[in-house]
Parts: C-alpha cells; sequence; structure tokens
C-alpha cells in the first residue's frame, strides 16, 4: 500500500477560512477542490433545476395528463436501496400531487431478474394500469419497454444507469446520462431522478391552475429518502449530491422523516437526532438491500411508505432480522470465495489481473458484497458468481463484480461482449459496480476475456494500492467536539471522508475478538487509542499510519480514537 497526501491548494484553504470556515474544514474541503463558500451553500435555492434534465418537462406533462384523466399508474422499481427509495418517493409524491390511483411493483431478484422485463410489462397490465413508470431501471429494458407498449401502456422510464447504443423505443426517457441531455450531475441516483421527476410535474400543475405556490404540496418531505437512496447507492456526491444529503440530514436530525425510517434508526441501533451519511450508508441503506438480497423488497418499500407506528416498527425489526441472517451467509461465503481467490496465486505472487470466483452453493443474493469484500482484499476487480435460482435457469451463473479505480467494470464487460458474442446474457452497470449472466459452460471463456482485457488495461502504478489521506492531524484537533463536526459533514463516493496519516508510537497492540487490533498509540507525544478492524498482523514500534477520527465514551468521559484504515512502513 502506499499512502499519498492530497494536495491542499493554499489559495482556497486560505479563501474558505477567511470565509468563515473552520480551519480544518477548510483544508480537508479545499484538498476535495472546493474553492469558494457558496460551493458549500447546501440550501434548497441552490440545487440543479429541473429544465436541464432533458424529458424532465415532457414527463411532467405525461403524468399530469394522467393524473387530470384518474388514470392508473404502476411504478416499476428495482430490488436495492435505490430503486426502494425511488419508489417510495415516486409512490409518496405522486399521491401528494394528487394521483389516486398509483400502485408498485418490484421484481424478485431469483424468479424476475433486474429490470422491467416482458413478463413484468405483461404484471403490470394484468393489474389494469394504463401507465408504467420506472424508477432505477429501465434505460437497458428494450424488450420489457417494447413488450408494454404492445400491450397499450404508455411507458415512462427514469433511470441514472448507463444506457448501450441501443434505446428502449416507444418510451419517455428521464436519465441525465441519455444522449443530448445537458443535465450536470450525471452522478445523480435513481431515487434523485424521480424527485426531480416530482419537481417537474410540481411545476407543469402550478402551469395549469392546479395550485399556486402557497397552496403547493411541500415535497421536501422527501428528501430524507432521497438521501438515504443516495448514499446507499455508493453514487459520486457531487455539489448537487451533496445538497441534497444535506438536506435530507437536516430534516432526520430535525425529526422530519417518514416513521419507518425512524423505526430502521431504532433498529440499527443508532440515533436519527445525530444521524449521519455513515448510519445512511452502513446501518439503514444494508437493511433495506438485505430484503432485496434475501426476501422480498416489498418489505423494504411497505417500511418506507407505511405511516402508521406499530406497522412500521414490526417491518423495521423483520429487516433486521433478515439482515442479521444476509450477514451470516456472506461471512460464510467470503471466506469460502476469499480461499478460491487467494488459490488462484501462489503465496508471495500478485494476484492474477481479475478474478473471478463461482460455487455452486453461493447465494446469488450477497454474491456483489462477497466480491466488494475481495476486491478490498486483493485490490483487483472481481466477479462472483453463483447459479441461478429461477425456474428454468438451473444453467445461468449471475455474477456481480465490484472495480478498483482506473478500470471500467461497464466497459470492460461491453468489449468482452463484442469480442466474445453470446457468452454474456445480459449485462449493465457502472464503472465501479456491474453485473451479468452468463451460461455455465462459458465461465471459463468469460474469466479469460476479463482476465485478457485486465491485463491490457492495467499497469502496475493501477495495481498498486493507493490510500488518499488528508495528512497529518494537527494535535488541537484531537477533540470529541471536532470529532462531531466531522461525522456532520457531508462525505461519500467522491467526496470522501477525512482520513490523516503520519507516523506514530506504538506503545502497546493486542488483538481483541481474535479478528482485530486494539492499539495504544503515541501520537506526537501524546497517548491515545486505535484500532484496526479486520487486522491482525502485529506492527512496529514505529509507522506510518493512516486513521480516522473516532469518540468513544468511557466511564462518563468522551474520548478521542483512531480507527486506523492502513499502514505504510
Amino acid at each position: 500500500m502506499k499512502i499519498i497526501t492530497r494536495d491542499v491548494p493554499p489559495r482556497a484553504a486560505w479563501a474558505l477560512e477567511q470565509a468563515g470556515i473552520h480551519p480544518l474544514l477548510a483544508r480537508l474541503y479545499a484538498a476535495r477542490g472546493v474553492l469558494g463558500k457558496d460551493e458549500l451553500d447546501n440550501g434548497l435555492g441552490r440545487l440543479l433545476l429541473p429544465a436541464s434534465l432533458k424529458g424532465a418537462a415532457e414527463a411532467a406533462r405525461m403524468l399530469a395528463d394522467a393524473i387530470a384523466a384518474q388514470r392508473k399508474l404502476c411504478i416499476v422499481a428495482d430490488y436495492d436501496c435505490d430503486g426502494a427509495t425511488a419508489c417510495a418517493v415516486a409512490v409518496r409524491g405522486l399521491r401528494l400531487l394528487g394521483a389516486q390511483h398509483v400502485s408498485y411493483l418490484v421484481p424478485d431478484r431469483v424468479v424476475d431478474g433486474y429490470g422491467l422485463t416482458p413478463p413484468i410489462a405483461q404484471r403490470v397490465k394484468a393489474q389494469g394500469a394504463d401507465l408504467l413508470v420506472t424508477v432505477d431501471n429501465g434505460i437497458a429494458s428494450i424488450a420489457g419497454v417494447a413488450e408494454a407498449v404492445k400491450l397499450g401502456l404508455q411507458v415512462l422510464v427514469t433511470d441514472h444507469h448507463l444506457p448501450a447504443a441501443e434505446l428502449p423505443q416507444g418510451a419517455l426517457i428521464v436519465n441525465p446520462n441519455q444522449p443530448g441531455c445537458d443535465f450536470e450531475s450525471k452522478s445523480i441516483a435513481g431515487v434523485g431522478v424521480m424527485f426531480y421527476v416530482l419537481l417537474a410535474l410540481r411545476a407543469e400543475l402550478r402551469a395549469r391552475g392546479v395550485f399556486d405556490e402557497r397552496t403547493q404540496p411541500k415535497l421536501d418531505a422527501l428528501l430524507p429518502l432521497v438521501a438515504l437512496g443516495t448514499v446507499a447507492d455508493v453514487v459520486k456526491l457531487d455539489a448537487n449530491n451533496r445538497r441534497l444529503v444535506a438536506q435530507g440530514l437536516k430534516r432526520v436530525r430535525a425529526g422530519a422523516l417518514p416513521c419507518g425510517l425512524a423505526a430502521l434508526f431504532t433498529a440499527a441501533g443508532r440515533k436519527a437526532d445525530v444521524a449521519t451519511t455513515f448510519d445512511f450508508g452502513f446501518a439503514l441503506g444494508p437493511r433495506i438491500n438485505a430484503a432485496g438480497r434475501l426476501a422480498d423488497m416489498t418489505l423494504g418499500i411497505e417500511c418506507l411508505l407505511t405511516d402508521d407506528t406499530a406497522r412500521a416498527d414490526e417491518l423495521a425489526r423483520t429487516l433486521d432480522g433478515i439482515n442479521r441472517e444476509r450477514r451470516e451467509i456472506e461471512g460464510d461465503m467470503r471466506e469460502q470465495a476469499l480461499a478460491m481467490a487467494e488459490s488462484l496465486f501462489d503465496e508471495g505472487e500478485e494476484p492474477p489481473p481479475a478474478i473471478c470466483v463461482f460455487d455452486p452453493d453461493f447465494h446469488e443474493g450477497v454474491v456483489g458484497i462477497v466480491a466488494s469484500r475481495i476486491k478490498d482484499k486483493l485490490h483487483r476487480p472481481t466477479f462472483v458468481f453463483a447459479a441461478s435460482q429461477a425456474p428454468g435457469k438451473e444453467h445461468e451463473l449471475k455474477g456481480s463484480g465490484r472495480s478498483i479505480p482506473g478500470f471500467h467494470l461497464r466497459d470492460a464487460l461491453d468489449l468482452v461482449a463484442k469480442r466474445h458474442p453470446g457468452v454474456l446474457l445480459r449485462f449493465g452497470g457502472h464503472a465501479m459496480a456491474a453485473g451479468c449472466t452468463v451460461a455455465e459452460e462459458h465461465l471459463d471463456t468469460f474469466e479469460q476475456a476479463l482476465a485478457q482485457v485486465a491485463q491490457e488495461w492495467l499497469d502496475a502504478a493501477t495495481l498498486l494500492r493507493r490510500l488518499h489521506t488528508d495528512g497529518p492531524l494537527d494535535p488541537q484537533y484531537r477533540r470529541a467536539d471536532l470529532v462531531d463536526t466531522l461525522h456532520g459533514e457531508v462525505w461519500g463516493q467522491g467526496f470522501a471522508p477525512p482520513v490523516f496519516s503520519e507516523e506514530v508510537e506504538i506503545v502497546s497492540q493486542r488483538l481483541v475478538g481474535e479478528k482485530h487490533l486494539a492499539l495504544k498509540l503515541r501520537h506526537q507525544g501524546q497517548p491515545v487509542d486505535g484500532i484496526w478492524f479486520g487486522h491482525t498482523e502485529p506492527l512496529p514500534a514505529r509507522v506510518v499510519l493512516a486513521f480516522r477520527l473516532d469518540a468513544d465514551e468511557w466511564q462518563g468521559t468522551r474520548r478521542v480514537r483512531f480507527l486506523v484504515e492502513g499502514a505504510e512502513f
């Protein structure tokens, strides 16, 4: 591992300090490309306007017409947290804006697979819907959209995934990544796209005189859900996404959140009044995702939709139980998959440029999590495959991949598909995460083809694990109140949470729970506790550590401790 200190443009840091930003935050923001205080304005008025989102105005007219005619609308969701929150935002928002007949349908991961398929379109039609709206999916659903159109349904696709060369025909598309869209936030999550469609719809309804500025519904009640889905989907937190998340967090902390979210905070043992992006990404998001991985995402969506406190508590406890089961399955799979991955190279050797593992007993609901764990450990693009459990598709393998910086996973799959036609039955995704389906007989071909692409695209510099940090921590900032300040800011993908690095003295070290290294350190001459989760190898007496700041409580006193992220020695 190579620890790299981020550059801090002195002019930007000085300007931020002069504008009243705390010196530590000024340094951190400047290192992340923030040039002025105005960029840190998270007010709703600073959000990008819906007018620049291609298709949003047309979608607003389509939905306004449907509401006026009291047509039946059906939302087709995805089975991850972004899809679940997008569905809840769509249902709640459309009802707020006057829709009388709104239902939803979420595909089953095992039986239906991903996205709007022809059978899903048939089920929507059978339910009596007139207008089908996809959220967080649909841009790759060529056959599904065609079937829906053939059945006489109006189709609105709202999505954020990268489109292929061919777009669905006969549907109105709202996707910032479609050709010709000038919307600046290309990283907006699926839930954010749906929120913007609702903003456009409200403006259209105002123009039609349905209500005015004073009587219009307040859509900001949806922002806690938008924030959760945005963080949980690990999209880049550009300025617009940071504003959406900040506004959602503000409302959660003030207690203005759906009772289902409140119940999830309780089930996770977290406090909503001091909510952080960490809570969204590592406490609430996984509990909702667990429903789509092991059970039925309807449970997650219902938890986000209900306004009955007792029902919300019951659903949150159910989701918590499913998440515990997910962790057990993942733990067993992770150990087995990691052993298989490490068997691909001898001790002391470098891992191969890309890694694929498969076992007939793997559970397809957690292959993505396991792939992420292997990628983190070995720093290689990784695919983990499981046998499909769908009736009649037992010969198919479903794979989920995670990548490293510098290797665009979806583009790699696209190249594999071009070089080996027929090997990939389906694929899609983003730069850092993607999925695909292959016939079991073609797995070896896929593995070799992916390795070939990785061999061509990855060089030694890319394959060296890098940890970008914010350099040394001034001892005056090693305070619990500043830990709280840092935790309260909006951090995430593309706007990394603060990680500091410098040489420290290891006073003592011991294993706790057989998996973690507890440390007594001397940081610039002063004692501080530290812990390195998931690390068991002893450290030398002096070592350069990369660490995050945390605060724990001992005998009524809050103390700062270092959460170690890596070491260079």
